[in-house]
């Protein structure tokens, strides 16, 4: 299917977004955040280092660069997050958050495995690597 790499690039921006504003949205209170992780047993010192991994990582995702690695990298982050924070069966509403970080994980290894698809940094260095 010649759509194919550009279903991808869309793919992968689509993810990206979800972490540059989720992560950008943490900037305005990492202390809460911070409050919010140690509630699940991570370290709150955590925070910024967990603020900087989704907005860089989406960053690096939306531009194309090094997405293998960063989506295997973001595909571990949905499923740990989704578990610590999210697997509660009692409540519905958690659950679907819980699922919906599965869902997440999933798009994050076929990315991986897939590549970056069209219009990336990744393909154009690949590109150029070739012809010369």
């Amino acid at each position: 299917m010649q759509s194919a790499p550009y279903v991808t690039a869309l793919a992968r921006v689509l993810l990206a977004l979800l972490f540059i504003v989720s992560g950008l949205g943490k900037l305005s209170d990492v202390s809460g955040f911070a409050g919010f992780m140690a509630s699940g047993g991570i370290p709150a010192f955590l925070a910024w280092p967990v603020v900087l991994f989704e907005i860089l990582g989406g960053l690096a995702l939306l531009l194309g660069v090094l997405t293998r690695p960063v989506a295997l990298a973001m595909a571990g982050f949905c499923l740990l997050s989704g578990l610590l924070y999210h697997f509660v069966p009692s409540d519905q509403m958690q659950m679907s958050s819980f699922y919906k970080n599965l869902g997440l994980t999933g798009g994050f290894l076929l990315l991986a495995v897939q590549g970056a698809g069209a219009l990336a940094l990744d393909t154009w260095r690949t590109a150029r690597r070739t012809a010369m």
